[in-house]
C-alpha cells in the first residue's frame, strides 16, 4: 500500500506570532468581514449552486487570453500552435512527429472560429479552463464550498495554466485530458460501474493519442489500484477489464496507423532515449527541481494559509479518505515512474512534460485537511490571483510586446505574418495560381500556411522529406515555395539542393521588418525559393539572376 512519511520540521520557518496574527485576523474577518470582502463572500456562496466556479474559470480564460493578445501583438502565434493547426488540416490517425490529438482539437476549433491569432489564443486558454473544470469535478468528490475554489486558485498561481498552456502542443493538450481521465478512473474504482469503466478506456486512449508520455498516467492508475486496500474488489469486478478492452479498441486505429506507416511518432519519441547515466541523473534532478519551482508560489501560499496547522499533516494523512489515498498513489506514480524509466533507459526528462499532473498535488494538499479553512484566506488568495492577472495584462503584456519588437524571439515569431504576406505577394507576381505547398524552416512554413491568404499546405520539413531530403517532383510541378532565415545554414544548403532539382525556380532574399502597433522593430533576412506550377507561364530564372538581390520590406 502507498505510504508517505510526514515531517513538520519546516514549520520552524514560520514565525509563530505571525501565524497566530494571521489566524486571529482570519477569524475576525469571517465574523465581521470588511465591506470590500462582502462581494467576494457572496460569490463564494454560489460554489455549491453552480455559479462561482464557472465564473472564476470564465474570468481566468478571458483575462489570460487578453494577456496573450497584447503580449504577442507583434509576435504571431507560437510555432507549436501553428504546427497543431497545420497538421489538423487533414484528418489522420497519426502525424509524423506526434500523436494526432493536438491536430484534431485545432481542426475542430478552427472549423467554428476564424483563423486569427486571438482565436487560437482563446483555444489554448479554453483548454486550460476546461482542465480547471475537470479538476473541480475531482475536488468536489472530497470537499465542498470554498475549499473547491482554493484548489483552483492554487493552480492558477502555477505557470502551467497560462504560459505553458499558450504553447498549444502535445504537452499542453494533456492539461485537460489528464484530470478528465483521472476523474473517470476514481469513479470507476469507486462504483465499478460499466459506464465509468468505458469512460476510463476512452479517456486513457485519448491521453495516449495526446502524447505517449501519458503511459505513465495509465501505469499510475494500475499502480494505485494495486496499492489500494480495495484492490481485490476492483480487480475481481468487470470494471478494469472493460477499461482495457475499450481502451485498446479506441486506440486500434492509431495502432494500425503506426503499424502501416513505419511508426514515425514512436521513433521520434524514442529519439529522446539517448542519454548516459550521468545525463539522466542530471535530467532527473532538473525534472524534480523544475516541478518544485512550478509549485513554489502555490506552496508558499498554502504554508501561509495552513500555518501551524501543518503539524496535523501526519494525522490527516493517516485519516485520509480512501479516494484521496487512491489519488495519492496516482500522484506518486506520475513522478516516480518517469524518473525510474529515465534512469534505466537514459531518456530525456524535461519538467514541462509533467506540468499537467500538478493538479493531483493541489487536490491532495487542500482536500486532505481535516480542519476548516477560513474564507478570509480564499478571498485573499482570490484578490492575489486577480491582482497578478491584471498586472500581467496592464503592465507585463505591453512591456513584453515592446521589448520583443526590438529584440525578437529565438524562433523568429516577429516575422511570421510579414514573411507570409511578402511571399504571397512575390508569388502573385509570378503566377495567377494560388500557392499550393510550402516548406523550409518549420516555423516559417507553418506560419505561411496559416497567415498567407492562399493557406498553402505544409510539406514535410526539409530534414524529414523524401530520400535525399528533396520534395517529390509532383510537388514541385503543382507549385511550391520554401522559406529559410538567412542565418540558417542547413536550411540554405537544402534550398540549394532543391534549386538544382527544379526545372525552373526563382530565389529571392527579402528583408523583413517587425511591426508593433505601427512602430517598426528589428529586421531579419528571409530567403525564399519559388517553383511556379508547370505551365503557369512564369519565366525561368537562375540563382545568379538579378532577382536574387535583397529586397527591403518597404518595397
Amino acid at each position: 500500500m502507498c505510504r508517505a512519511r510526514a515531517s513538520s520540521s519546516f514549520l520552524h520557518l514560520i514565525p509563530v506570532p505571525i501565524d497566530f496574527a494571521f489566524q486571529a485576523m482570519a477569524e475576525r474577518s469571517d465574523r465581521a468581514p470588511a465591506r470590500w470582502r462582502r462581494p467576494f463572500r457572496r460569490w463564494l456562496d454560489g460554489v455549491e449552486t453552480g455559479s462561482a466556479v464557472p465564473l472564476l474559470v470564465a474570468c481566468f480564460v478571458g483575462i489570460w487570453t487578453l494577456y496573450l493578445a497584447v503580449a504577442y501583438a507583434g509576435g504571431g502565434l507560437h510555432p507549436h500552435t501553428l504546427e497543431a493547426w497545420t497538421l489538423g488540416r487533414h484528418f489522420a490517425w497519426g502525424y509524423p512527429k506526434h500523436p494526432p490529438l493536438t491536430g484534431w482539437v485545432a481542426a475542430s476549433w478552427s472549423a467554428i472560429f476564424p483563423l486569427t491569432d486571438w482565436s487560437l489564443q482563446l483555444m489554448a486558454m479554453a483548454n486550460a479552463g476546461l482542465a480547471l473544470v475537470f479538476v473541480d469535478r475531482i475536488a468536489r468528490q472530497f470537499v465542498t464550498g470554498h475549499k473547491r475554489v482554493l484548489v483552483l486558485l492554487l493552480l492558477m498561481l502555477t505557470p502551467a495554466y497560462q504560459f505553458h498552456a499558450q504553447r498549444f502542443n502535445a504537452n499542453a493538450v494533456l492539461l485537460a485530458v489528464w484530470p478528465l481521465a483521472t476523474w473517470c478512473f476514481l469513479r470507476a474504482f469507486e462504483t465499478r460501474a460499466a459506464s465509468w469503466a468505458v469512460a476510463v478506456g476512452c479517456t486513457t486512449a485519448l491521453a495516449m493519442v495526446g502524447k505517449y508520455y501519458s503511459i505513465f498516467l495509465v501505469a499510475s492508475f494500475t499502480f494505485a489500484a494495486l496499492a489500494h486496500p480495495a484492490r481485490r474488489a476492483y480487480f475481481t469486478s468487470a470494471s478494469p477489464w472493460i477499461s482495457v478492452v475499450v481502451g485498446l479498441a479506441a486506440l486500434s486505429p492509431h495502432l494500425h496507423w503506426l503499424a502501416t506507416t513505419g511508426a514515425s511518432t514512436f521513433t521520434y519519441a524514442l529519439n529522446h532515449a539517448n542519454g548516459t547515466a550521468a545525463s539522466s541523473a542530471a535530467d532527473v534532478r532538473n525534472f524534480l527541481l523544475g516541478l518544485l519551482a512550478a509549485m513554489s508560489v502555490s506552496a508558499v501560499s498554502w504554508v501561509l494559509i495552513a500555518g501551524t496547522r501543518l503539524k496535523q499533516f501526519p494525522d490527516d494523512f493517516a485519516a485520509m479518505n480512501p479516494g484521496l489515498r487512491l489519488l495519492f498513489c496516482v500522484a506518486v506514480g506520475t513522478i516516480a515512474l518517469p524518473v525510474l524509466i529515465s534512469l534505466v533507459m537514459g531518456t530525456d526528462l524535461p519538467s514541462l512534460w509533467a506540468l499537467q499532473g500538478l493538479f493531483l498535488f493541489a487536490i491532495l494538499v487542500v482536500c486532505g485537511t481535516n480542519y476548516s479553512i477560513e474564507r478570509f484566506y480564499t478571498v485573499t488568495l482570490t484578490v492575489v490571483v486577480a491582482g497578478v492577472a491584471l498586472t500581467a495584462v496592464l503592465v507585463a503584456a505591453p512591456t513584453h510586446a515592446v521589448y520583443r519588437n526590438d529584440h525578437g524571439y529565438e524562433e523568429g515569431r516577429n516575422f511570421y505574418a510579414q514573411a507570409a504576406s511578402r511571399l504571397t505577394r512575390e508569388w502573385r507576381e509570378l503566377t495567377d495560381e494560388p500557392l499550393a505547398a510550402v516548406s523550409g524552416d518549420d516555423s516559417l512554413a507553418f506560419a505561411t500556411a496559416f497567415y498567407s491568404p492562399d493557406h498553402p499546405h505544409h510539406v514535410r520539413p526539409f530534414e524529414d522529406q523524401y530520400p535525399g531530403g528533396l520534395p517529390h517532383k509532383t510537388t514541385l510541378e503543382r507549385g511550391w515555395a520554401a522559406l529559410c532565415f538567412r542565418d540558417q545554414d542547413d536550411c540554405s544548403r537544402w534550398m540549394d539542393s532543391v534549386a538544382g532539382r527544379a526545372e525552373h525556380f526563382i530565389r529571392r532574399e527579402l528583408i523583413i521588418q517587425a511591426q508593433l502597433w505601427g512602430r517598426p522593430g528589428l529586421t531579419r533576412e528571409v530567403v525564399v525559393l519559388m517553383v511556379p506550377p508547370r505551365g503557369s507561364g512564369a519565366a525561368p530564372e537562375g540563382i545568379a539572376d538579378d532577382f536574387s538581390a535583397s529586397r527591403r520590406a518597404t518595397e
